[in-house]
């Protein structure tokens, strides 16, 4: 059998996904067990106790763990549509159709001229590294909507830029999607899905913004870049503690503030350097929108004073969508995300006890993944600005000089 365009139907690569995620549904059934925290206990007890409030038509409004946009709702209340199912059952299996779109959006992309199945292939591969907990969290039904965005924005700006918007209102990060969009219609669509969406809930539900009250009391997450500070300091007497805190572990005590605001002010500065490579960068290639994209959650994911293990499901998805496209310099970068996400799944859940005592296996666990954060974020924003600002594509009259030259006698 062949597929399009005359090329060989796929069955290895549809082969290893079905087996690597029948391998993730074992395991959040409880089949399989792997060491450390229980992870699916975020959907059999914060998801589903969220669902209980949610469906009487108002947010979690004195429950300071609910910290997500409005349209967030939508996704823990989505096992609704499966009332044959208990409701972890229904998450898992709206968790596994999520993945499969996302698969099926990559494999699609990649058989189109001037494509590849790298992207597929990277996002068969890069979700297992993650274990169990991507399909106990909501973010892999995020990712499918951002994947499809940056899929459409070439051809489909308005689309992209809705599903950005959209996609903003479920967890905050799809608007960094926009980074790279050069056209006046993905930012309009953008804002007018999300705005529309955004008056929607604070006209019908009560509370649709208290998440934003709720962040202003978190420490850092002991897994984040700035963590490292604490992990390495309490082995010299520092005073502090580590309590669950705000839904994560964090880090609470002396000078936590002051880390919290370094890693907003890396933050700040990466957008910063986004800005001014906008302002630089020549004619965007096709996959320039997806680079932009992945180097700008990249950033965002590193500098972040969170980096809980489900952030990797991002990158992982933007990442893909990167290498879909033969001329993207990102292969690197991608890669060393990969091996974050190997890392990613022993300090959680695996050995998250040695994290939260901040051994030196614990220590080294962390080190590891966040050091490969932070150097695919400056390899990454590298490759970005050699390809469209050092090296910028010509531009089409430029083009047709050449072409004109060369046709000349």
């Amino acid at each position: 059998m062949t597929g399009a365009r005359g090329a060989g139907f796929p069955y290895g690569l549809l082969g290893a996904w079905g087996l690597t995620r029948l391998v993730l549904l074992l395991f959040v059934l409880r089949v399989f067990v792997l060491p450390g925290p229980d992870v699916t206990s975020d959907v059999s007890v914060i998801y589903q106790g969220w669902y209980e409030i949610l469906r009487t038509g108002t947010f979690p409004l004195d429950d300071v763990t609910w910290q997500y946009p409005p349209a967030a709702s939508l996704a823990i209340l989505s096992p609704g549509l499966l009332p044959f199912l208990d409701y972890p059952s229904a998450f898992f299996v709206l968790a596994v159709l999520a993945d499969l779109v996302v698969f099926a959006l990559l494999r699609y992309a990649g058989v189109r001229p001037g494509r590849t199945l790298r992207g597929a292939w990277v996002w068969v591969a890069g979700l297992p590294l993650l274990g169990p907990t991507v399909y106990a969290r909501y973010d892999v039904m995020v990712t499918a909507v951002a994947v499809a965005a940056l899929l459409a924005g070439a051809r489909h700006p308005r689309v992209m830029g809705a599903l950005a918007g959209f996609g903003a209102l479920l967890k905050v990060w799809p608007v960094l999607l926009l980074a790279g969009a050069v056209k006046r219609r993905a930012w309009t669509a953008a804002a007018v899905t999300g705005g529309g969406i955004a008056l929607l809930f604070w006209a019908a539900m009560p509370g649709a913004f208290s998440f934003l009250a709720f962040q202003r009391g978190r420490g850092t997450e002991v897994e984040s870049l700035g963590s490292l500070v604490f992990h390495v300091a309490r082995h010299f007497g520092w005073s502090g503690q580590v309590l669950l805190n705000y839904g994560s572990v964090e880090f609470l005590g002396p000078y936590v503030d002051v880390v919290s605001a370094a890693a907003l002010t890396l933050t700040a500065a990466a957008l910063g350097w986004l800005l001014l490579w906008r302002l630089r960068g020549g004619r965007p290639r096709s996959h320039t929108l997806a680079d932009a994209a992945f180097v700008a959650v990249l950033m965002f994911t590193a500098t972040s004073r969170v980096i809980s293990p489900q952030y990797m499901v991002w990158l992982v998805g933007i990442g893909a969508v990167c290498l879909c496209f033969r001329g993207s310099r990102m292969g690197l970068p991608v890669a060393m995300v990969l091996g974050a996400c190997g890392a990613t799944v022993l300090e959680f859940p695996v050995w998250f006890s040695h994290v939260v005592i901040s051994d030196w296996l614990g220590v080294t666990l962390l080190l590891a993944r966040d050091g490969l954060l932070v150097a695919a974020a400056l390899l990454a924003a590298r490759e970005l600005w050699w390809g469209t600002v050092t090296h910028p594509a010509p531009t089409l009259p430029a083009q047709a000089a050449r072409t004109r030259e060369t046709l000349t006698p």
